[in-house]
């Protein structure tokens, strides 16, 4: 376990098979099942190529199975409803709009789970915050048919205000996170608060590379702030 924890941020493919080591002695080791979900969605993340997709479906469907139970053995625990929570989110960026919708009104629900079980997860914080900005980012009339024909009433209670101050929870929890200043800048430039984005986005540059997603996370923010930059 403690091997697969050193691997998991830089080599998730690595740390996997620590994981499922644990796992083949005693099934229900919660953080074995969690990390295992959160190695198997770290290693699905860069798979976007058509070619790629069966093995990112594969991917993301073993890590819904890990994290689920890692919740049903710990059902109060800040980690595991977090866990599943992003593998859901990341999982419907994959599916139809109905499913879509769905899986949505589970990750608010188990983002706001993890958030009463530990109010200073930062990723959880960072999740509810990235929930905010997706539902507001769609058009009236997409949030119209998600909430009223296919069963995302609670996308009425998504907000700006929620949106931001979420994301600027996040990053005062763990402020040298990239993910975290990104997707705040993020919040900030899609409310035409063009200057605070930038700063955001320019602090990232000096931020130390702590997980393997860090480098395209970077990427994107340079590609943000040159497209600030234009207006």
């Amino acid at each position: 376990m403690a091997e697969g924890i050193r691997l998991a941020q830089m080599t998730p493919a690595a740390a996997l098979p620590q994981f499922e080591a644990v796992l083949a002695k005693d099934s229900l080791d919660v953080e074995a099942n969690w990390r295992a979900a959160v190695a198997r969605n770290d290693m699905a993340q860069p798979l976007t190529r058509k070619a790629d997709r069966p093995r990112r479906d594969s991917l993301l469907v073993s890590a819904q199975e890990t994290a689920r139970r890692a919740v049903r053995l710990a059902p109060d625990a800040a980690y595991p409803l977090f866990v599943l929570a992003m593998v859901l989110g990341n999982t419907a960026l994959t599916k139809g709009t109905r499913e879509k919708v769905r899986m949505a009104t589970e990750v608010r629900s188990l983002g706001l789970r993890a958030v009463a079980a530990d109010s200073n997860h930062d990723g959880a914080q960072h999740l509810l915050g990235r929930w905010n900005y997706e539902v507001m980012s769609l058009s009236g009339v997409q949030r119209f048919i998600a909430k009223s024909i296919l069963g995302g009433g609670v996308f009425g209670q998504a907000s700006w205000d929620e949106a931001r101050r979420r994301m600027e929870r996040a990053v005062a929890l763990d402020p040298v996170r990239i993910y975290h200043r990104l997707d705040l800048a993020k919040v900030l430039a899609a409310r035409k608060e063009t200057a605070a984005a930038r700063a955001e986005l320019a602090r990232i540059a000096a931020l130390p590379t702590r997980v393997a997603a860090d480098s395209m996370y970077r990427r994107e923010a340079v590609e943000l702030l040159a497209k600030l930059g234009n207006r």
